[in-house]
């Protein structure tokens, strides 16, 4: 029916459309998950919506990626042309504040934008006085920006221009029981102008509509923002005035129709568009500062303090860094509070684009967390595991995605090898049927065909391409029935030996299938399935390496992908995902420099100094990286898997275990650099899969001193210290440092 009316009006059929679509993929259950659908069909709708609303009324205040992407002379200039969607593609960077263990938060965008609730309008302040520029953050140049995290998480905007300041500190606060985004101005100016507190019918993705807006009755100051949210004035102001889309936005309004002195009947305004604003004036006298307080409630019930601990508290155990470079020990302190900050009762990738949950991002987040001592929530984390899984065992967190069973396994055991704590019964229960479902997902091992004895094709990572047999998936599930062997072989030897016996055969299956591609493409590299070229989808391949430890670190398979990866697609130093994510990938550029670090290439630090300096201000990454702007291009604006890795990249630049070998690698990552001036280097404690272990680093003037302390478990592992080039085995077990010698310019092995 829908074909022929399409047919009808003289559409496309859909049917046929689709039919050629599927044509690019390999056949398979699912074609593209349900929930990225639905994703992407609310992110085009908003791209709709900003069609009609942007390009038609550029003499708005727009947020800063509007200012960029929509005007020509700008290196983020886009042209709309044909485009039926307007979406922000060229700066998608904000940041998150937020409460440990409170699931919502206020975005702050790289001008000061504040977005309190989610996907809702947002905040801002101007300057503005009569016949003369304007001081408007967004459409600024001149802006600097910083987070701030000694008491809580604050997020400071500076904007100076024209003879006129403005700073904005935003943070969330529980001081009275109740969360609430306060956002304090600070302005300034040589002549008289006005402070303007701005209600903006808009977010760092586009359009969000405010219908109504009313003054506040009574003696309070401020509105009621579409009949449910108040803001709140802590000083009052000269003046409100209100606008609406007929009248257009409400900075025409300003010198128009009030004067700041005057007072004004309006109290409330409606925009059937859903395009309304208004502004709260404040008279600024010349070089006296003004202060401006704004205060947007959170919730209506106060936190319970049982669960929402402060930030000293989810802290007190964390790995703890000390590097001389600024921006190295910047980043690390940041990154920790990312990830405090998104994985409240659950794991979130990010604050906005990316607040669910999956399995794979849930994996590598929750690694780092562990490795960092940030252990808290995990255990409660966890037991929602088998809430996620069928009756059949898959772990299902979007349907078509064969990796996630390898990954839920994986991280259960890597919870309970990295803290010691034991699994509860109900999760080796979920572990038990989770390795069963991967048993009976794969392809039968006896067809005669490049997939033989693999997962199915699946969509998998949506940064692989489309759907395939990709050997991503069949990496996670050997970890997963590796991982689900250790967990279960004391408790059932049988039931283990099984899980053992279908590890060993998976395995098998994925070299033999290795083997034909290779041949087929006459190269050494493991491209991302048997039916691809050697790709960016190959990056995939890297991860029997980094993080899963399936190869031993100069495998000559993994080191060949690794090197064509790098001839390739190597961009400002940092990898270049082509893939869907069309630009720079912080997660994937830091996979890629911990397989160079494992096999002590030293490359990968190059690699890591790339990723620093293409952090925001605000000591963040978006998922992709625009390769001109450096801006964000795809995904979330504040990504905490590239914040997770960070963690893991510096972690492992001092400690590193080497499972299959039984040893811990200490300092195999510190650069020569950070050797030459007399300092402490210091990391810890950190859990390892062996036990607890800090790392302590003095450089004197002529020695180096490398000492460790650590809390060992059931087995003691060999401990290898590797320094600039030099590697040290420390033969006695109850050893607990190693000197070396400084010798022009190098460092050698006394």
């Amino acid at each position: 029916m829908i074909a022929r009316l399409a047919k009808v009006h003289g559409f496309l059929d859909p049917k046929v459309l689709f039919s050629k679509i599927h044509r690019f993929s390999r056949p398979s259950e699912v074609w593209v998950p349900a929930e990225l659908l639905r994703s992407g069909m609310v992110l085009q709708a908003r791209g709709l919506i900003n069609s009609q609303a942007i390009q038609n009324n550029l003499d708005w205040v727009w947020p800063y990626w509007v200012n960029r992407q929509f005007f020509p002379e700008d290196n983020s200039f886009i042209p709309r042309a044909f485009s039926l969607t307007h979406i922000n593609l060229t700066h998608r960077n904000w940041t998150a504040l937020g409460l440990p263990n409170f699931s919502e938060y206020a975005l702050v965008d790289p001008r000061g934008l504040v977005t309190p609730l989610f996907d809702g309008w947002s905040v801002d302040a101007w300057i503005i006085r009569e016949d003369i520029s304007s001081l408007i953050p967004a459409r600024s140049s001149d802006v600097y920006q910083k987070m701030r995290f000694e008491n809580n998480l604050q997020i400071n905007t500076f904007c100076h221009e024209h003879g006129m300041s403005l700073q904005s500190c935003a943070e969330i606060t529980d001081d009275s029981g109740i969360p609430t985004c306060r956002i304090s101005y600070y302005a300034h100016a040589g002549f008289k102008a006005c402070l303007l507190i701005c209600l903006r019918p808009y977010n760092p993705e586009g359009i969000s509509s405010i219908d109504t807006i009313k003054r506040l009755p009574d003696e309070d100051e401020g509105w009621t923002i579409n009949g449910a949210c108040n803001v709140h004035l802590k000083q009052k102001p000269q003046n409100y005035i209100f606008s609406n889309y007929q009248c257009g936005d409400v900075l025409g309004q300003v010198y128009s129709t009030s004067q700041p002195n005057t007072a004004c009947e309006q109290q409330e305004i409606r925009c059937p568009v859903g395009m309304a604003t208004s502004a709260a004036i404040f008279e600024l006298l010349p070089h006296q500062s003004k202060v401006a307080v704004v205060e947007i409630p959170l919730s209506k019930k106060p936190l319970d303090q049982s669960i929402c601990r402060g930030w000293n508290e989810h802290l007190q155990e964390s790995c703890v860094l000390e590097v001389p470079d600024k921006l190295f020990q910047s980043l690390y302190d940041t990154a920790l509070r990312t990830l405090i900050l998104h994985s409240p009762q659950d794991i979130y990738p990010g604050p906005y684009t990316y607040k669910r949950f999956w399995f794979r991002d849930a994996a590598f987040i929750i690694h780092a967390m562990l490795a960092a001592g940030l252990t808290k929530n995990l255990e409660k984390i966890l037991s929602f595991y088998p809430q996620r899984q069928t009756s059949l065992g898959y772990f299902n967190s979007q349907d078509g995605e064969w990796d996630s069973n390898g990954q839920a396994i994986w991280t259960i055991e890597r919870y309970a090898a990295m803290t010691g704590n034991p699994v509860s019964e109900q999760l080796l229960a979920s572990v038990q049927a989770g390795a069963h479902w991967i048993k009976r997902k794969r392809v039968s091992n006896k067809l005669q065909c490049g997939h033989a004895g693999l997962l199915p094709s699946g969509f998998s990572a949506e940064h692989l391409g489309p759907s395939d047999f990709y050997y991503w998936d069949d990496f996670w599930s050997i970890a997963g029935l590796q991982a689900a062997y250790s967990l279960i072989k004391h408790k059932d030897p049988q039931i283990a030996r099984y899980i053992q016996q279908e590890m060993a055969d998976l395995k098998g299956s994925v070299e033999i299938s290795i083997r034909g591609a290779q041949e087929h493409l006459g190269c050494e590299g493991i491209p991302a399935s048997p039916y691809r070229r050697m790709d960016a989808g190959a990056i995939g391949s890297l991860i029997p390496s980094y993080p899963l430890q399936l190869y031993a670190a100069d495998n000559k398979d993994i080191l060949a992908t690794a090197d064509f990866l790098i001839d390739k697609y190597l961009l400002d130093g940092a990898y270049y995902h082509e893939l869907s994510h069309s630009g720079i990938n912080i997660y994937l550029t830091l996979h890629l420099a911990q397989v160079l670090l494992r096999a002590g290439d030293e490359r990968f630090f190059d690699m890591v100094k790339a990723v620093a300096h293409l952090a925001t201000p605000t000591g963040q990454w978006p998922e992709a990286i625009h390769p001109r702007t450096k801006g964000g291009c795809m995904g979330d604006g504040q990504h905490v898997w590239a914040a997770a890795e960070w963690v893991m990249i510096i972690r492992n630049m001092f400690v590193r275990e080497e499972e299959n070998k039984g040893a811990v690698i200490l300092c195999s990552g510190i650069p020569a650099s950070w050797l030459v001036e007399e300092r402490r280097l210091f990391l810890g404690p950190t859990n390892t899969v062996f036990g607890v272990i800090s790392v302590t680093i003095d450089i004197g003037k002529e020695d180096i001193h490398v000492s460790w302390q650590a809390q060992w478990r059931e087995m003691v592992p060999h401990i290898e210290v590797h320094l600039d080039g030099y590697k040290y085995v420390v033969q006695n077990a109850d050893s607990q440092s190693v000197e070396f010698k400084k010798h022009s310019g190098k460092v050698v092995l006394t």
